[in-house]
């Protein structure tokens, strides 16, 4: 298609229409101008398409269902994130999609969030790196992605109308970087933006967040589309740099957009742009066509290898897993016989085939069933559970197969506390008193509280694994599976611990996000606040020793960076794989942040005795913060401790390095500035005490270097002068002009040497 001569040829309201999309799910078509149609479908983990012509979609097709993102981040693996991406482009290939919209990255701020299940980590270096494979990997196979939800939508409570209070440098470190990742390392095809408003302005009408940000500031050069209905107004959202309206609504905007360009409302050429990226976007997708076969049996089986990656081992003493064959086991719970594999909402997936841990247990040892309660639904069955009971009493070992009902989690709402059905807690404690060995097997969307986590022996973390939970389960229970995931999430001991708590959900349409940055383990491990579980932690059948950690330099600017390796053995008797994470501590003190942040990971697989290196490499961003009055991150000066370990809680090995030669950031001069921001800046200080010096041994009556003494002029404003020595606010002007123009010297000094 000639994209150019085609809009030229366009009537305005041809443009008008053709920034709507067609039904739930297809762009308009323009036979005439030779334009046709492509459809989207929802997913991220696996192709929800709807059956039926344009605009007469009914049920959606049968497709395999992946492991959800909650389980999936535990992974930690950017090549299974990758095959995962590749296997649902050619799905979507065979079914003649040419865009899925996923993966979403929103960052999980609060445990209650009724999606969270969809969406990767708490922390965002995370969620950028695995989103950016999974795109990378759909788009591989020359299928468009739809990264979302753009941004700070991280609650269903009003999700449609409320706002999301949240500072700049709070946005450019914690609900920013995931998206700003995928733009830089996957170029995704389009953008979703979300249907909240950021500081009172809707995301789908916000110039600074869609082109500021966006476009400007990251370069992205794709299309931005809206969430399904998330448009307020139409006209401020092509202005803003909003290109699709999504779904259609049978042409209702039209005229209004006609109507705004025709007054001068709206420019004819911001229109023309956003025509430009959808037509863009649908010669993409009919240009890549190709034939593909949907194999829904290979499909399964990888999507069952994936779960097997992604389940996460959190308690196992005295070693009770893996169970032996010959052991006799009682499984309990509904969940083994009816697993909940997937979240309910846009996302849920017509799969094609679900195995149950029951309907394989057969194959791995000597069992008997009880449901114990049920998985749908928090009601006490007296006689469920004393069944269950009586069985246990013949066992040599109790697996509880727990979790959340599909009730409990859904697109839409949010959940009203984290803690599991009061019948699985109650019949967990009762079988804990027979004195056999309990493990838990849990499968949600994200934390949980349990009160029985220091009695049971064991807990299986599967969260929602995909269609073949069941058997990846199994295998991790019986050993044939050594399990590698790590949690991505940090679990709280309780609901009230989480930082975002005493501001989640919000009131009068507005939710603060006081906490900041102090999200996730960011909160729990700056106040060293116990917690159930930290983030990335995880546990193995075998054990590994860290050793040898290595920098390439301890000194350095910050446009140089570092390369950081350690030396990981596995020292266990069977095959294993690690995760090594690597955080970033600032003790620059050169403004407030988190004890730690995670900047690098890398997931080993080691033989028994075997030893491989995990190399990092850290560039500006690994160090930065991001300074609102700068505009830009700011990597200061000073000391920084490089940690490497298997969680945020168990750090191995720690290296000390310092930055050099970054700018340093001169004060804001005005009769506000304080004497100590002068003393202590390296512009500012020598000019200080020369200029300055005989007015603070007046104000201190020659007593300048008593500590006391000067921990009051510290604090105190130039203007202070005023008051204790009888300045005029002429002469204080005079000290402003003066620290202004030396500032600027030394700045011309450094820039032209």
């Amino acid at each position: 298609m000639d994209i150019e001569a085609i809009v030229k040829k366009m009537t305005l309201e041809e443009k008008a229409k053709a920034v709507e999309g067609f039904g739930f799910w297809w762009t308009q078509e323009f036979p005439e101008l030779g334009v046709p149609q492509i459809q989207v479908s929802d997913g991220p983990h696996g192709l929800r398409k709807m059956y039926g012509t344009p605009g007469k979609e009914s049920e959606t097709i049968t497709a395999v269902c992946f492991p959800a993102a909650c389980a999936t981040a535990c992974s930690f693996d950017t090549e299974l994130l990758s095959e995962i991406g590749h296997a649902i482009g050619k799905e979507c290939q065979a079914e003649d999609v040419a865009v899925i919209l996923g993966p979403a990255v929103n960052i999980k701020r609060s445990p209650l969030c009724g999606r969270n299940f969809e969406y990767i980590s708490e922390d965002p270096y995370v969620a950028g790196k695995l989103a950016s494979a999974i795109i990378n990997g759909v788009q591989a196979e020359d299928v468009g992605t739809s990264i979302k939800h753009f941004a700070a939508n991280n609650q269903e409570f009003e999700r449609m109308y409320g706002s999301s209070e949240v500072d700049e440098r709070t946005l450019r470190e914690i609900y920013l970087p995931a998206f700003e990742m995928a733009v830089k390392e996957a170029d995704p095809w389009t953008f979703m933006c979300s249907y909240n408003r950021i500081n009172g302005t809707y995301s789908s009408e916000n110039p600074w967040l869609l082109n500021d940000v966006l476009r400007k500031d990251w370069g992205y050069k794709g299309m931005v589309m809206s969430d399904w209905g998330a448009v307020s107004d139409r006209v401020a959202g092509i202005a803003a740099g909003l290109d699709l309206e999504m779904p259609g609504s049978d042409c209702v905007n039209v005229e209004r957009i006609c109507k705004a360009v025709q007054d001068g409302e709206l420019e004819e050429e911001a229109l023309d742009t956003a025509v430009k990226n959808v037509l863009r976007l649908v010669q993409r997708g009919i240009e890549n066509r190709r034939d593909e076969v949907f194999d829904h049996e290979k499909d399964h089986k990888f999507a069952t290898e994936a779960e097997k990656e992604c389940i996460v081992l959190l308690k196992n003493e005295g070693k009770v897993l893996p169970l032996a064959k010959e052991e006799k086991v009682a499984l309990i719970g509904g969940f083994a016989e009816n697993p909940r594999y997937q979240g309910g909402g846009s996302s849920h997936i017509e799969s094609f085939k679900v195995v149950s841990a029951l309907s394989l247990a057969e194959k791995y040892g000597t069992f008997t069933y009880n449901r114990g309660f049920s998985e749908k639904e928090d009601v006490v069955d007296e006689k469920l559970q004393q069944e269950a009971l009586d069985a246990a009493k013949d066992a040599d070992k109790i697996v509880v197969f727990a979790g959340l009902p599909d009730v409990f989690e859904s697109e839409g709402y949010d959940r009203e506390h984290m803690k599991l059905p009061a019948c699985q807690n109650l019949l967990i404690n009762q079988l804990v008193r027979t004195g056999k060995p309990v493990i838990v097997v849990l499968h949600n969307g994200s934390p949980v509280e349990l009160p029985w986590a220091d009695d049971v022996a064991g807990i299986v973390e599967a969260y929602l694994g995909g269609e073949g939970v069941g058997e990846a389960v199994m295998d991790v229970l019986y050993g044939n599976v050594n399990p590698s995931g790590k949690l991505a999430e940090s679990f709280p001991i309780k609901l009230q611990d989480n930082p975002s708590y005493l501001n989640f959900p919000g009131s009068e349409h507005k939710v603060k996000y006081a906490e900041g940055l102090f999200v996730g383990y960011r909160y729990y491990d700056t106040k060293q606040m116990d917690v159930r579980f930290p983030f990335g932690y995880g546990l193995s059948y075998t054990e590994f020793r860290y050793s040898n950690l290595r920098v390439s330099r301890d000194s350095f600017t910050a446009d140089e960076g570092v390369t950081v390796t350690v030396d990981v053995t596995n020292i266990g008797d069977r095959a294993g794989k690690e995760v090594v994470q690597l955080y970033v501590a600032d003790k620059t003190g050169s403004t407030i942040r988190p004890v730690h942040e995670l900047k690098g990971f890398c997931k080993l697989a080691l033989e028994p005795g075997e030893t491989k290196t995990a190399t990092f490499t850290l560039d500006k961003r690994s160090f930065a913060w991001y300074d609102v009055e700068q505009g830009d991150w700011y990597a200061p000066n000073g000391l920084y401790t490089v940690e490497v370990g298997s969680s945020s809680r168990d750090i191995q090995y720690t290296a000390d390095v310092r930055i050099v030669g970054s700018m340093v950031k001169p004060p804001v001069i005005s009769p506000d500035t304080q004497i100590g921001e002068l003393l202590e800046n390296p512009y500012t200080k020598e000019y200080t005490m020369e200029c300055l010096k005989p007015y603070i041994d007046k104000y201190t009556h020659g007593h300048s270097s008593d500590e006391m003494i000067m921990a009051l002029v510290r604090f105190m404003p130039i203007r202070g002068f005023r008051s204790f020595l009888y300045l005029s606010n002429e002469e204080v002007d005079s000290i402003c002009e003066g620290l202004k123009k030396n500032i600027e010297e030394q700045m011309k000094q450094e820039n032209d040497a």
